[in-house]
């Protein structure tokens, strides 16, 4: 079972070369979405973000410690079966996959992504294959990768029909990001090039268009990555949170998740900040840099956690939805959910979700998966096998 959907692609047909822009790779909840397979979401959650990954036979030159798709990863399968976000991505012609979004069961879509790997081809066949879903609809994001563009090649994708960008940093820190996607893994990425191409992108596509992913859980402290997210916020740039997630095979395999206290107080800054309610400066953290005292107005506290919004997956924004890249259960097992601990709510938390999320905050714990709930409804158990 992976990532909260039930069944497996099986691809109807064999490809001699399937590569970008020709073909993607979609997620497995794309896939489900597209109707290309028979799947469930766990309670009912519905996609609303179309996520697509540009595919080579000799794939990505990252080596990035913790991605499944990185070229250090230990596993037997080529590089263009590597699962990733611990789940398959087939390969799919982009012809059928433009052919299916026109289909009601597309009808929920609100926007859809492409997202680069660290490939020379990979700039242009970007732009290639954002140029064709342009034509289908007007919300067309792109996760870019710094290190194989400049901002000649924003200015072409602004053009081109991207409205939305995202830029996945990761780490927090300098020194994490050394360690485990530049020069610790013999990596390509550079540090101060992932934050100069955050600023171009925010002088092309405006202040807010642009969203810098952060993982958390890779060594940090609660303090560095609040730090960090002020400073994209100060720089014009949205935050996306993911919770650490050990890859199979990976070099940070065993790397453990972070526990659930500390993702949910990180969200909660997150938001705050976010939103203009506070700063990181105003927050008091411990000796150990956790979060100790959000230093806000008890009942502007109170109305952040009740409305849930906090703890949703955070993504690029449509007119309709502010949260529409809402990827259901990128980081959480279904056991997870279950339990109480779904890391990123692809809906509104309900309220005893909200009841569960408000003891998880002040849990200064060292535990990454409790119970949470008592009472299992079996129904629930059947959707998460």
């Amino acid at each position: 079972m992976k990532r909260g959907l039930v069944s497996k692609f099986n691809a109807s047909e064999t490809y001699i070369l399937q590569e970008s822009p020709e073909y993607v790779r979609t997620s497995f909840a794309a896939a489900v979405t597209l109707g290309l397979t028979p799947g469930k979401f766990f309670r009912d959650a519905k996609l609303h973000c179309l996520n697509f990954l540009l595919t080579y036979s000799d794939g990505c030159i990252g080596r990035c410690a913790y991605c499944g798709l990185s070229r250090a990863r230990n596993t037997s399968e080529p590089w263009k079966e590597h699962s990733f976000i611990r789940v398959d991505w087939p390969t799919v012609k982009m012809d059928e996959i433009i052919e299916r979004m026109q289909l009601d069961i597309c009808s929920h879509v609100e926007r859809v992504c492409i997202s680069m790997v660290t490939h020379r081809r990979a700039p242009d066949d970007t732009l290639s294959i954002v140029r064709r879903l342009r034509v289908k609809t007007n919300a067309v994001s792109a996760l870019i990768t710094p290190t194989i563009i400049d901002k000649k090649w924003l200015l072409e994708a602004k053009e081109a029909g991207i409205d939305r960008l995202g830029i996945a940093i990761d780490a927090a820190t300098l020194q994490i990001f050394n360690k485990f996607r530049g020069p610790g893994v013999s990596g390509p990425h550079k540090w101060e090039k992932y934050w100069k191409t955050v600023e171009e992108a925010v002088s092309v596509f405006g202040g807010y268009h642009v969203g810098i992913h952060f993982i958390v859980g890779l060594g940090e402290t609660e303090e560095q990555m609040i730090d960090t997210i002020q400073r994209a916020h100060s720089m014009g740039a949205l935050t996306h949170l993911f919770s650490f997630f050990p890859e199979e095979g990976s070099l940070m395999h065993q790397h453990k998740q972070p526990p659930i206290g500390q993702y949910r107080r990180v969200q909660l800054a997150r938001y705050l900040i976010n939103k203009d309610l506070t700063s990181a400066d105003k927050m008091k953290f411990d000796n150990v840099g956790r979060l100790v005292n959000f230093n806000i107005d008890k009942s502007v506290l109170d109305k952040a956690i009740d409305v849930g919004l906090p703890f949703m997956t955070t993504g690029c924004s449509t007119q309709n939805m502010e949260n529409a890249c809402n990827r259901p259960y990128s980081d959480s097992t279904p056991y997870q959910a279950l339990v109480g601990e779904l890391r990123n709510f692809p809906f509104p938390p309900d309220r005893p979700d909200v009841d569960i999320i408000k003891k998880q905050i002040w849990d200064y714990s060292n535990t990454s998966t409790k119970v949470w709930v008592e009472d299992l409804d079996c129904r629930d158990c059947l959707s998460a096998v």
